[in-house]
């Protein structure tokens, strides 16, 4: 099979204009690279941008094929991501149309000329489609998206979302080509593993699709050869291929992530036809589901050992899909790496990811949690609807069931959940389609197609059926009490849950991404402009709420910014450790969100342009494979009212380790009451013995001697060496009641090492970078008093600047 590339120059022709364009590529890209349109990302431009896509537009270039090509029994269009409703031409004739912008989409072609021919693609308003198919049945879906989206195959939140803005871009968003196809091609090698008894049984199911008006029209007349090269370069052959002591892929911090190349080679007679080449890892992957003293537990097990999965849930890099690129998404994900996870949520509000976001999972141990990308909305189940989404599956399926990184398949983003609580309006019709939908179509394609990777129904589920989703004893939950409910964030310790998939808590961007979009005269929060970089409607409010509640009124937006990202990062942590700390019973902590697609105040602990908020930093402690954490009894978790008539707080601190490796560890743990200035007032420690992918409670200690507003405990995890591994400082109050002294922070830089020194107790002290962007090994750290190192690992360290919770007032 021969294969003609369309990519690069295009031109664009829109309302009577006509400009060059770039594919793969995007109707507002095109625009902005020609200056034609604002940037829809600066205050309130997105007004402004949004109708642009109303207009629709048409993307043309003229190619000449190769002769041997044009010679070829088959002759393909293969668009791999037309966004979204389009017409395809040929030199002027019509072949083919595409709605659906999750779809591989191919036309035959047979009108070509030997010379110059001309290809054209015009899209269409997906605003109009939307308006035009909703006048005639209505589908419910978020109020924060555009009325109607639900009718449209594209990604959801391009129609709007409470993170996310209205900009529903068009355009050729992946590669185009033309193939040449001779007798037949291989269009997909299913490869399944067997192990056992210390080899893997490697078997491979081609899929073959003959050419009908060609003269091998019999499939025994084709055969497929194999070839699998390991990571070391050894070369294994045959129909079948055993690897013996096969080098094992894991999750990230559990073992490495070595790859092995399949080729397939379809052949017809002496001839080679077509070559389908893919990377594998040889590991076993599937969800226990097993009854326990709990309920049923559900967790991931690699390989016979069961994880935790420690991550976030993903959405679309950013709104302008052109702006997408592998070296963008690789150092998001080896940012995940960083900050020690071992998962990835695909959310099923946006699109699947392109080929190499998997790639670099595999080769980073990410797993995938991958859901179809359906969300928050209600479908209409037609004939035509049903057919085109079967071929969305079907095509995401073969594309990505190889990667060893993926880990399971989920029909829907809160569909279940929401339907029985009552959230969406529905139709009869459209209830009936939910069942259709999830718990037949989808699982039977799977079975079908990817029977070696578990299934689940939605996210959050307990399996389907409506059986309780979100039940905190069965299966994956999505708990938003703490923020949506404006439950305190000790609440996280009432809930025991199985699997966490979803929770989270919101904060401001960096300074320097607020001034992005912003004049000096928005840096308010409760601003216009502002506000429209806020896309869920109370959320200031309860930042707000949450602020009077922890920390003193901050004194400057700067400030203000600096504790939104505290209370985030406290949030989270809250969460984290204390599922960590009971493992077997919860296993698994995804956190609402990863990333932004804009620069806004949201749930992510990554923003639009890559900068590491508070929270990225907590979690690199929190999802560290050996963690030491502290679960006090102060005022937070009794009485916050300092008021009552009987106002005692018992203060109390049991430490827990948290030992995620396949390795035991052994160590000791340290601690200490001190004062404000950190001057130790007792101590203590206790070595350990931590089994493998286990956690252990130490015994509780009460204080009883200690000043509620001028003591706190620290504590730290040392290994046999003495090397410090994990700990951190807790309070009894909240932060805005302790005495905290004057640390007098200050700093210095020797090549690739800054170091912070501190005359007394510093909690969460940042180290801010006025020009340009650092990425360090530390940040919103503790520190009792002397000097606290960390590493630069990007960026270059000009005008430091250091705050710690002691400035916020």
């Amino acid at each position: 099979m021969q294969k003609y590339c369309l990519n690069g120059q295009w031109n664009l022709e829109y309302k009577d204009e006509k400009l060059p364009a770039s594919v793969p590529g995007s109707l507002y890209h095109d625009l902005l690279v020609a200056e034609k349109m604002p940037d829809p990302f600066w205050r309130d431009n997105e007004d402004v941008v949004r109708p642009i896509t109303d207009a629709g537009a048409s993307y043309e270039r003229n190619f000449t094929l190769p002769k041997e090509m044009l010679a070829a029994d088959q002759l393909l269009l293969r668009c791999d991501g037309l966004d979204t409703i389009a017409d395809v031409y040929v030199n002027g004739q019509h072949i083919g149309y595409a709605d659906n912008q999750h779809r591989i989409w191919e036309f035959p072609l047979t009108n070509l000329h030997d010379g110059e021919n001309t290809i054209s693609v015009t899209f269409h308003s997906p605003v109009d489609y939307i308006r035009a198919k909703s006048a005639e049945v209505y589908a419910d879906g978020t109020p924060d998206g555009m009325v109607g989206y639900p009718h449209i195959r594209k990604a959801h939140c391009m129609f709007g979302w409470d993170w996310g803005p209205r900009l529903p871009d068009l355009g050729i968003w992946r590669d185009i080509s033309i193939i040449a196809v001779d007798k037949a091609r291989l269009t997909s090698v299913y490869v399944t593993q067997k192990h056992e008894n210390g080899h893997v049984a490697l078997e491979f199911a081609p899929e073959i699709e003959m050419i009908a008006d060609c003269c091998c029209k019999n499939q025994s007349q084709y055969k497929v050869e194999y070839k699998v090269t390991a990571p070391n370069g050894e070369i294994f052959t045959g129909e079948n291929i055993v690897i013996n002591n096969p080098e094992l892929w894991w999750p990230n911090g559990y073992g490495e992530q070595p790859l092995y190349t399949v080729t397939a080679e379809l052949y017809c007679g002496d001839s080679l036809l077509d070559t389908w080449q893919r990377r594998i890892g040889l590991r076993t992957f599937t969800i226990s589901r097993d009854k326990d003293e709990w309920g049923e537990e559900f967790c991931y097990v690699v390989n016979g050992h069961k994880i935790f999965a420690m991550g976030a849930d993903y959405i679309p890099e950013d709104n302008i899909l052109a702006r997408m690129n592998p070296e963008r998404t690789r150092r998001l994900l080896e940012d995940c790496v960083l900050a020690n996870m071992n998962s990835v949520r695909i959310w099923g509000g946006g699109f699947y990811p392109d080929n190499y976001f998997y790639d670099i999972c595999d080769e980073l141990g990410l797993v995938v949690w991958q859901d179809f990308m359906f969300c928050c909305a209600m479908y209409e189940l037609t004939l035509d609807f049903e057919a085109n989404i079967k071929a969305e599956i079907e095509d995401n399926v073969r594309r990505l069931r190889h990667h060893a990184s993926l880990g399971l398949w989920c029909g829907n983003n809160e569909m279940e959940w929401h339907i029985d609580i009552g959230v969406w309006k529905y139709s009869a019709a459209q209830y009936s389609a939910y069942f259709r939908m999830y718990e037949h179509i989808f699982p039977e394609i799977c079975r079908k197609l990817d029977p070696q990777t578990f299934y689940w129904p939605a996210s959050p589920s307990s399996g389907g059926g409506f059986d309780k989703p979100n039940d905190p004893d069965r299966g994956d939950v999505h708990y938003w009490s703490v923020w949506h409910g404006l439950k305190p964030f000790s609440d996280y310790r009432n809930h025991f849950f199985r699997f966490v998939s979803e929770f989270g808590f919101q904060s401001l961007p960096p300074m320097k991404t607020i001034e992005s979009f912003t004049l000096p005269e928005d840096r308010n929060m409760f601003s216009y402009i502002m506000e429209k970089h806020q896309r869920n409607g109370a959320a200031n409010g309860k930042i707000v709420y949450y602020l009077a509640q922890t920390f003193l009124y901050p004194s400057s937006f700067e400030t203000l910014v600096y504790a939104s990202q505290l209370l985030q990062a406290e949030a989270i942590k809250y969460g984290v450790e204390h599922w960590r700390r009971n493992r077997e019973r919860c296993m698994g902590a995804i956190y609402w969100q990863l990333n932004d697609c804009w620069p806004v105040a949201s749930w992510a602990s990554i923003d639009y342009f890559g900068r590491w908020k508070a929270l990225h930093y907590f979690a690199k402690r929190f999802f560290a494979p050996v963690m030491l954490s502290a679960q006090e009894e102060g005022v937070i978790t009794q009485n916050t009212n300092i008021n009552a008539e009987h106002w005692n707080i018992n203060k109390a601190v049991k430490l827990s380790v948290a030992n995620e490796t396949r390795n035991g560890f052994e160590g000791t743990v340290h601690w200490a009451l001190r004062d404000p200035h950190a001057n130790v007032i007792k101590q203590g420690s206790q070595d350990v013995e931590v089994k493998p992918l286990t956690s252990l409670w130490l015994d509780e200690m009460t204080f009883d001697e200690a000043s509620l507003f001028e003591n706190y405990v620290s504590y730290g995890l040392f290994d046999k060496n003495g090397e410090h591994i994990s700990g951190g400082t807790v309070l009894f109050c909240m932060p805005k009641q302790f005495k905290f002294a004057d640390p007098k922070l200050s700093i210095s830089v020797d090549g690739d090492t800054i170091t912070v020194k501190s005359a007394a107790y510093a909690r969460s002290v940042e180290i801010d970078c006025a020009e340009g962007d650092l990425l360090l090994s530390d940040n919103y750290f503790d520190i009792n008093a002397g000097e606290f190192s960390v590493k630069i690992l990007r960026g270059e360290p000009k005008l430091l600047q250091l705050r710690s919770v002691y400035d916020i007032k």
